[in-house]
């Protein structure tokens, strides 16, 4: 068993998304800061219990929510089903190896809150990697990520979101900092903008 899957066996709610200021206050930040108000195909990775999700899902009409705790999954499809938000698929899975899309998939938005710090060094690349190339021409990468120190942070929040800008291929197009978190969106050019 994995450490989130013990976490969520043990709590629905372990990091108290649903309660705490901190995480009420980042989620309406982060959907205030999205420059559209709608998008076609969002993937959203490290749902956990589905509080974002739910807010996501008011803005597509295709959302599919990631993470790896069965049991984190299963609180979020709960909570999609009581609010009738049947367009959110799920899938359980480490990333970056259980990628949960086709090649030919891509998005208009992805988010990634409070995850990558827990993806191994050795993962990093692949995982950056697949965001780059599922984002469609035009489409909005999101991270946002709490800037304290913790016991299992694998990498600080600004070395993971300057890896991104040296990806290249992509435009910062917001960044905010506080003294709780990070949150930058980059934008995939469109074809003709290159």
């Amino acid at each position: 068993m994995n450490h989130f899957e013990a976490l969520y066996r043990q709590s629905a709610d372990p990091w108290d998304v649903r309660t705490s200021w901190y995480e009420q206050r980042k989620r309406a930040v982060l959907l205030a800061a999205l420059p559209r108000q709608r998008y076609g195909r969002i993937l959203e990775l490290g749902c956990g219990n589905g509080e974002m999700t739910r807010q996501l899902a008011r803005r597509t009409g295709s959302l599919i929510a990631v993470d790896g705790s069965e049991t984190a999954m299963a609180l979020c499809m709960e909570s999609m089903g009581k609010d009738g938000l049947d367009h959110v698929r799920g899938h359980v899975g480490r990333l970056p190896g259980d990628w949960p899309l086709q090649p030919d998939e891509a998005c208009d938005l992805i988010v990634v809150s409070e995850l990558a710090y827990y993806i191994p060094a050795d993962d990093m690349d692949g995982f950056l990697q697949r965001c780059r190339a599922a984002l469609a021409p035009g489409g909005e990468w999101v991270m946002c990520h709490y800037t304290g120190d913790f016991d299992d942070r694998l990498h600080r929040t600004d070395a993971l979101h300057a890896c991104i800008d040296a990806l290249g291929g992509l435009v910062r197009v917001l960044r905010h900092e506080d003294e709780r978190f990070q949150l930058d969106i980059w934008r995939k050019p469109e074809k003709d903008e290159r």
